[in-house]
């Protein structure tokens, strides 16, 4: 297969050559007056006609003249003439080319086009005998001559990272994969949409970081020359979206890039989109119906329903359920919210659940029993509620329980896809928080190893009491495009480095 693909493309370099040899630049410029294909076909009338050809087909009917650019994606020869197919961005035409229509120096370079060249066309627009749309080509122009042919068949499971890999030649050839990010494009505009209607603002914060805070998780770290200091990549936006709260900014919001230096799984990327809003007033219970509202708009808006498939399991987006994290952890593991990491981890043994010795953390275990819930949520979606508060460093504890955090995860799909909670804004106690993340665990591992001293000097100045939300983009994308892996809605996702 390797030696005829080479075969093929010494062929497209010797056609190249030739072109050069006719006068022909091969990569031409821009084109003025450019129409887009999806625009023509428009504008074609319902009349009946028949266009030329060399079998008896009849005259135009209207010549609707027009100049398009599209990617050659069919060729069918038929001596002196030719049907092509080239598509744009939204659309494709048929195109007819005729020795005699144009040029025979045209013809002649005309016939040494490869499918997945570019060109550009104007003509004017007919109808044949079966009823399709067509330009009859006066004119046309090569705009890129592509040297690699486009694969006959771009699916099944031995392809599947060579499509990642090369997403460019993916969107070309598999229309429902060019679909799932025009999908992801009107999401993400509804869900500004959504928010600016209520008063939200779209704001930036930095993604570089002095200390890695706002969220668990292992950072990127890199290093700035010229102020000689480590950064790190953000791992969430948070703590600088709360600082905007304390400033008087009462609503805010931000689609961001965050990163975390961890596993890559089919629900894992180490560069995420994430989307965090913020609410000067409100609390858990108040982000909870945003959530819900705005997760049911974009799906109605985007979709035109609320009830959906994923992966084989119905999600009614009109039925919403609360599960207690206390009660699940106390049923199914006979675990506390008072209980010591010791004994959770015997707890978790004595249910046949095997740990790593790394696991020593709260952290990491609520990460091995979070993935013993997921698959027992995938209809209708979950708010959990009820965690632990020693687990929420950055939440408000309940009134009257300060072991539990005022809280809430949403599943939907068998996934997580979205945390929020009332924010603490009492500085006496965030700082008592940060400082028992920094003290060493089993280990000596720590979920930080500094306090973030501008931050706690920001809540002393005071914050407003709030509910912040955290929801995670590509997941919910997944769902809302039946995407099996979080890969097939990233465009370019991370992988290992291509064998040679």
């Amino acid at each position: 297969m390797a030696e005829e693909i080479n075969d093929l493309i010494k062929q497209r370099f010797i056609k190249l050559e030739a072109l050069k040899g006719m006068g022909i630049e091969p990569y031409g410029m821009g084109v003025p007056n450019l129409l887009s294909i999806k625009e023509l076909v428009s504008k074609f009338t319902s009349q009946e006609g028949q266009g030329p050809g060399d079998k008896g087909q009849g005259t135009d009917i209207k010549a609707e003249v027009a100049t398009v650019a599209g990617r050659v994606m069919a060729i069918r020869s038929h001596g002196k003439s030719a049907f092509c197919d080239i598509k744009d961005q939204l659309a494709k035409i048929q195109i007819y080319v005729k020795d005699g229509i144009i040029s025979k120096e045209k013809f002649s370079a005309f016939e040494k086009l490869d499918i997945g060249d570019i060109i550009t066309v104007t003509g004017e627009l007919f109808k044949t005998r079966t009823g399709e749309p067509t330009l009859k080509v006066t004119d046309f122009a090569l705009l890129a001559k592509s040297l690699r042919p486009l694969p006959e068949k771009w699916h099944g499971l031995k392809d599947v990272e060579t499509r990642y890999r090369q997403r460019y030649v993916d969107l070309i050839v598999n229309e429902e994969v060019k679909n799932i990010f025009y999908a992801r494009s009107r999401i993400t505009t509804k869900i500004r949409e959504f928010l600016d209607s209520r008063g939200y603002l779209e704001v930036e914060t930095p993604m570089m970081h002095s200390i890695a805070g706002g969220a668990a998780g292992r950072p990127f770290k890199t290093h700035h020359e010229t102020l000689d200091m480590d950064l790190y990549l953000r791992i969430a936006p948070e703590l600088y979206l709360k600082k905007l709260l304390v400033g008087g900014f009462e609503k805010v919001y931000e689609i961001n890039r965050s990163f975390r230096n961890e596993g890559i799984s089919v629900r894992h990327n180490p560069e995420f989109t994430m989307l965090e809003v913020y609410t000067a007033y409100s609390d858990c219970e108040g982000t909870m119906r945003l959530t819900e509202e705005l997760i049911r708009f974009a799906a109605r808006e985007v979709l035109g329903k609320e009830t959906l498939e994923y992966q084989g399991n119905s999600i009614d987006l009109t039925k919403w359920e609360r599960v207690s994290f206390a009660e699940l952890m106390k049923e199914n593991f006979d675990i506390n919210p008072d209980d010591d990491t010791k004994a959770w981890i015997e707890k978790l043994k004595k249910k046949n659940i095997q740990l790593e010795k790394e696991a020593v953390s709260r952290t990491q275990v609520l990460n091995i029993i979070a993935d013993l819930i997921e698959p027992k949520v995938k209809s209708n979606p979950v708010f959990v509620v009820d965690l632990f508060t020693e687990l929420c460093p950055l939440a408000k504890a309940q009134n009257g329980n300060p072991l539990l955090a005022d809280r809430f995860e949403l599943f939907m799909g068998g996934m997580e896809v979205a945390n929020a909670y009332s924010e603490l804004n009492d500085p006496v106690e965030q700082r008592r928080r940060f400082e028992e993340q920094a003290e060493p665990t089993i280990n000596d591992q720590r979920l930080t190893t500094k306090i973030d001293e501008d931050f706690v000097r920001a809540l002393e100045y005071g914050m407003p009491p709030a509910g912040g939300l955290g929801i995670g983009i590509d997941r919910l994308v997944m769902i809302l495009t039946n995407s099996p892996s979080i890969r097939d809605v990233i465009l370019f996702p991370q992988l290992r480095p291509e064998q040679e």
